[in-house]
């Protein structure tokens, strides 16, 4: 499928990601930019933290759910444009070698009521890893072209 308009959107309808698979290297890499914590960066300091061992950011783990997202077989006309959240949670950590995906599913939708050319999903988005346990969970909040004039 194509480009999704605001009106090829129902509730319950669910979507699915590729899969990235997380690195040391990137683990670090990330977090020496964005995240400098030493349970990010340093495999010794890691073990001796309360995750036992080297894991990424939250916010790569974030990042890396974005991609998969934008990767995903949602295709949102005009893009993935987001209109806030009302939900983030990281209950577990990512490590090295772990095998993220995503699936996504539309909780909500109704058309925006300050720009009639827009409509608005609200979905649930879960990243999992390898073992199929959640490892980020969001509530996201879209807005998406409608299909012509209203």
């Amino acid at each position: 499928m194509g480009e999704r308009f605001f009106e090829d959107f129902t509730v319950g309808q669910k979507f699915h990601s590729a899969t990235a698979t997380i690195t040391a290297e990137r683990i670090k890499s990330f977090a020496a930019e964005f995240d400098p914590q030493p349970f990010h960066l340093d495999e010794e300091a890691a073990k001796r933290s309360l995750f036992g061992g080297l894991a990424a950011s939250g916010w790569h783990t974030a990042a890396v759910t974005m991609r998969l997202f934008v990767d995903s077989d949602l295709h949102p006309a005009g893009g993935t444009i987001g209109a806030g959240g009302e939900d983030l949670r990281w209950p577990r950590p990512v490590r090295p070698g772990d095998v993220l995906y995503l699936e996504g599913e539309v909780l909500e939708t109704r058309p925006s009521r300050s720009r009639p050319e827009l409509g608005i999903v609200k979905m649930r988005l879960t990243t999992y890893n390898q073992a199929g346990e959640p490892v980020q969970i969001s509530t996201p909040v879209l807005m998406v072209q409608r299909r012509g004039p209203t």
